[in-house]
């Protein structure tokens, strides 16, 4: 196919994110012999982005076919609150995108295409933007999220500085969540992955209302807190940030009307609600596809719906609980709502995370003082508190 037809390819995947790059690998690990063309407009794939999850948050098949791609693993980590700090033994991973790059594209070789803008798409051909046509059986659109009239969001937005320190941090383990800083713009706590004796990823991280984002307030308020530990900056390596959806309500059905495209990642809203973390979704997804008896732009859409659709009906209960944290709890108490949470017990934390909680977990996070007005939460119980369903059916 390849030397007949040089402008085509079985698969199409545009954008060359978290979810396409996964979806790639097991592609090309399962259905080898079809060609797979990934698409990414910036020089590198993957972004500037680091990829965490706990081991609990996937199954062993998926955790021995991700493990190339592992860059860091901790055998615990820490959450601290104004109220209480606990350290917990459930290990915690990381990828980075520059591993992300290498293995992918080491995978794809000439079929990894990067440095590309794409003009148009659809289900059969993807139009770049210097005019040429790829023919396809399956497009996929892994672009990243795109804003969608029948989601009502909160947002979960950081800044993340890579440093090198002058001295030894002390640390052996993340801290994922420290909230004993200022409450700003909603819930804030700071991230600080160890990544050797003496360098660190250190983001800012806030549950906000709204979606903009001042990195350099953030930069600054990174590097208070650096100095408030009592660590001297030497240098700043690298920068991320982003701006991740928190799911408070929606209709999932007019969502997927929205675009007739195959969607992968956060595009699909396949994300941990309360998170935002999509890579144990985004794996998931991709073991899916790659077995599939034919891999089509309306096979893989089919896939793609069905498990979105699947998904958020589940996680019903998990919206319930970011409408109570953005519009329940007051902003600057927001951390409260988390500072419980954190005192229950290491297994629900566990499968709370991994979206496996049974029935006495969701009661058991209820019972008790409740961390907000019983009134404001009583308020947002239906998710047509926030997204009246008949407006947007």
């Amino acid at each position: 196919m390849t030397a007949s037809r040089p402008n085509s390819a079985d698969v199409v995947l545009v954008g060359g994110g978290l979810a396409n790059g996964l979806i790639a690998l097991r592609l090309k690990a399962l259905r080898p012999e079809l060609r797979v063309l990934i698409v990414e407009r910036d020089a590198s794939l993957g972004g500037r982005h680091t990829w965490s999850h706990f081991a609990t948050d996937v199954s062993a098949a998926i955790g021995d076919w991700l493990s190339p791609l592992i860059v860091h693993r901790w055998e615990g980590y820490e959450v601290r609150f104004p109220g209480h700090c606990r350290d917990l033994t459930t290990p915690y991973l990381a990828i980075t995108s520059d591993r992300f790059h290498e293995v992918v594209s080491a995978v794809m070789g000439e079929d990894c295409w990067t440095g590309v803008d794409v003009a148009a798409l659809d289900e059969t051909r993807v139009t770049l933007a210097d005019g040429r046509v790829i023919e396809a059986d399956c497009v996929i659109d892994g672009r990243g999220p795109r804003s969608s009239p029948s989601l009502a969001l909160g947002w979960q937005k950081f800044v993340g500085l890579e440093v090198e320190l002058t001295a030894p941090h002390g640390l052996d383990h993340p801290i994922i969540m420290d909230a004993t800083v200022d409450q700003l713009d909603g819930y804030r706590f700071l991230y600080s992955l160890p990544l050797s004796p003496t360098r660190l990823l250190i983001e800012d991280t806030r549950y906000s209302d709204g979606a903009a984002l001042d990195q350099d307030a953030l930069r600054a308020d990174i590097t208070a807190y650096a100095a408030a530990r009592g660590w001297t900056i030497a240098r700043i390596e690298r920068q991320e940030d982003g701006i991740l959806p928190i799911a408070l309500a929606g209709d999932i059905e007019a969502h997927w009307r929205e675009s007739r495209l195959p969607q992968v990642g956060l595009r699909a809203a396949l994300f941990q609600p309360i998170t935002g973390y999509s890579l144990p979704d985004a794996a998931r997804l991709a073991d899916e596809i790659a077995t599939l008896p034919a891999v089509t732009s309306a096979t893989v859409r089919a896939c793609v719906e069905g498990r979105s659709k699947q998904s958020w009906h589940e996680r019903a209960y998990y919206r319930l609980l970011n409408r109570m944290l953005f519009k329940a709890a007051q902003p600057g108490r927001r951390y409260i709502v988390l500072e419980r949470f954190y005192r229950l017990s290491q297994g629900l934390v566990e499968r709370f995370y991994a979206g496996r909680i049974t029935l006495a977990d969701k009661a058991r996070i209820l019972i008790g003082k409740p961390p907000v007005p019983i009134p404001a939460a009583m308020a947002v119980l239906s998710e047509r508190s926030v997204f009246p369903k008949d407006e947007h059916s």
